[in-house]
C-alpha cells in the first residue's frame, strides 16, 4: 500500500517551489562567501572542479531546465554549455578550461536565477507537461543544486590547512541507552521505491515495487570508529583475508592503512584532518571516508557482510505493523533536528545511537543522515525503469562498476534524501563522506 498526500494548490506550489529554490541557494553562496578568488578557482584535488566550476555549473543546469525546457528561453550565454556539461571534460581537465571567473559566475548564477522566478510567475503548472507535473522539474533543479552544496563540502574538506572554518563544537545528546547492537528484520515481502507520494523522486528510485526477502539481521547502528579501530588494532589491512581480490589490489596500489584524512601522532593515537584542523579520532562517531572496499573487509572481519541495498531499505522503510513502507525511517514527516543529522548543522556525524526519534519500526538508527552508507548492491535499474526526464543523470551508471549507497550524510540536504533514495559512486571512493552498517543472514 502507497503513501498518498494531498497536492498542494499551484499558488502555494509556486511559493513552495520559490522557498526551495532560495534555501539551496543560501547554502552554495553561504558556503563559498568566506573563500577568496584564488581559492575559488584553485583545484584542491584532482578529485574534485574547482569550486568555481561547481557555481557555475549550478547556474547551467537551472539554465538549461528552468529556462530553455520551461519557456524554451534562447541560452543566455550558449558558447559555456560545454564548458559545463559535466561529461565532456573530466574533473582533473576542468582547470585549464577557459571557466567564468568568480566575478563572472556570480553575475552569471544571479542573472539565471532571477529569470527563472519570472517564469516561475507565469509558467502554467497545471498543463500535464510530465515536467511540470507537481513541480518536478524545479525539484530536479532544488536537488541538484543540494547535490553540489554536498560537492563543495568535500571539496573543502579536502582544502590544505589552515583550512575551512573551525569544526562545529554542538553535539546530539544521546537519548536514553544504546539500542540492541543487532535488529532482526523478519521475512515477507515489502514494497521498494518511490511512489507517487515522492512526485520530485529521481528515476533510479522508480517504479515502486514488492521485494520478498528472507530474515536477516541488520546493525541497529553505523560502524563506529572504535569498532574499526579494533579491525586496525587486528592487522585488518594486512591481512589478506579479509579482502576481496579488486579489494586488496586496491589496497596494495593505495597503501592505505586507515581512512582518509586519519593521521597517526608520535605517541600512536589516531587524530584526523576534519577542515583542515587536526582533532583526536572520537570513538564514539560513525566512521567516515572509507570506501566500499574497506567497508567490505571489515564485514569479513566481523564474521558479517554489507546489506544488500533491499535489505538497507526494508530495515529503513519497513511497517511491520501496517505493512507499508514509509518515506523516512520514523514516519512520512520530513526530517527535524530531532530525527537527523543533516545540512551541515553539526557539521560532522553524530555519535552512534544518536536520533532515537529517527529510529525505523524495526529500531535501526541514524539511517537518514550522519553518513552515506554502503551497500553490497551495484547500481543497477528496477524492472520497469523508465527514463525521466534525460538519461545522463542515472541509466549511463547502471552496471557493475558502481555500488549504491543509501540514507545521506550530515551534509546531505534534507531534500535531496530519503529512504529510497539512490546514490552510487566507484567502490574506491573515500573523498565522499561515506560509512557503513552490517548485515549478516540469521542462520549465519
Amino acid at each position: 500500500m502507497e503513501v498518498t498526500q494531498a497536492r498542494p494548490g499551484v499558488k502555494d506550489l509556486r511559493q513552495h517551489v520559490a522557498d526551495e529554490l532560495e534555501a539551496a541557494r543560501r547554502r552554495s553562496r553561504g558556503l563559498l562567501a568566506p573563500l577568496d578568488d584564488e581559492a575559488l578557482v584553485r583545484q584542491h584535488s584532482p578529485l574534485m572542479s574547482p569550486l568555481v566550476w561547481d557555481f557555475a555549473h549550478i547556474a547551467n543546469y537551472e539554465e538549461l531546465w528552468l529556462l530553455r525546457a520551461v519557456a524554451d528561453i534562447a541560452p543566455l550565454h550558449p558558447e559555456i554549455d560545454e564548458l559545463y556539461d559535466a561529461f565532456k571534460h573530466p574533473r582533473k581537465d576542468r582547470p585549464s578550461l577557459p571557466l567564468l571567473g568568480p566575478a563572472e559566475a556570480s553575475r552569471y548564477v544571479d542573472a539565471v536565477r532571477s529569470r527563472a522566478l519570472d517564469v516561475l510567475d507565469t509558467v502554467d503548472l497545471t498543463t500535464g507537461r510530465p515536467l511540470l507535473d507537481a513541480a518536478f522539474v524545479y525539484g530536479l533543479v532544488v536537488q541538484h543544486e543540494h547535490q553540489h552544496v554536498e560537492t563543495i563540502l568535500a571539496t573543502l574538506q579536502l582544502m590544505a590547512a589552515p583550512g575551512y572554518r573551525p569544526v562545529a563544537t554542538s553535539r546530539a545528546p544521546l537519548a536514553g541507552p544504546l539500542p540492541a547492537r543487532e535488529v532482526l528484520v523478519p521475512a515477507g515481502p515489502f514494497t521498494m521505491g518511490a511512489g507517487d507520494a515522492e512526485p520530485w523522486a529521481y528515476d533510479n528510485e522508480r517504479p515502486a515495487h514488492v521485494v520478498d526477502l528472507p530474515a536477516y539481521l541488520i546493525d541497529s547502528v553505523p560502524v563506529s570508529n572504535a569498532d574499526y579501530l579494533d579491525f586496525m588494532a587486528d592487522g585488518g589491512y594486512d591481512a589478506r583475508r579479509w579482502w576481496s581480490d579488486a579489494g586488496w589490489a586496491w589496497r596494495q596500489e593505495s597503501g592505505a592503512t586507515s581512512p582518509l584524512h586519519w593521521r597517526r601522532g608520535d605517541g600512536g593515537d589516531w587524530h584526523r584532518d576534519r577542515f583542515g584542523h587536526l582533532e583526536p579520532v572520537r570513538p564514539d562517531e560513525p566512521v567516515m571516508h572509507v570506501c566500499w572496499y574497506e567497508a567490505d573487509a571489515y564485514a569479513r572481519w566481523a564474521g558479517k557482510r554489507l546489506p544488500t541495498e533491499a535489505e538497507w531499505e526494508k530495515a529503513a522503510a519497513h511497517d511491520p505493523a501496517t505493512g507499508r513502507s514509509r518515506r523516512f525511517p520514523w514516519g512520512d514527516a520530513d526530517p527535524t533536528a530531532s530525527t537527523a543529522n543533516l545540512d551541515q548543522g553539526l557539521w560532522g556525524p553524530a555519535p552512534v545511537g544518536a536520533y532515537p526519534d529517527g529510529a525505523s519500526a524495526l529500531g535501526c538508527r541514524q539511517m537518514i543522515g550522519d553518513v552515506w552508507e554502503w551497500t553490497a548492491s551495484d547500481f543497477t535499474s528496477y524492472d520497469g525503469f523508465r527514463v525521466f526526464p534525460y538519461a545522463e543523470y542515472s541509466a549511463v551508471f547502471f552496471g557493475p562498476d558502481y555500488k549504491v549507497l543509501r540514507g545521506g550524510s550530515w551534509a546531505t540536504s534534507p531534500r535531496a534524501v530519503r529512504n529510497s533514495f539512490r546514490n552510487w559512486d566507484y567502490p574506491i571512493r573515500r573523498q565522499i563522506f561515506s560509512g557503513f552498517r552490517c548485515a549478516r543472514d540469521v542462520d549465519g
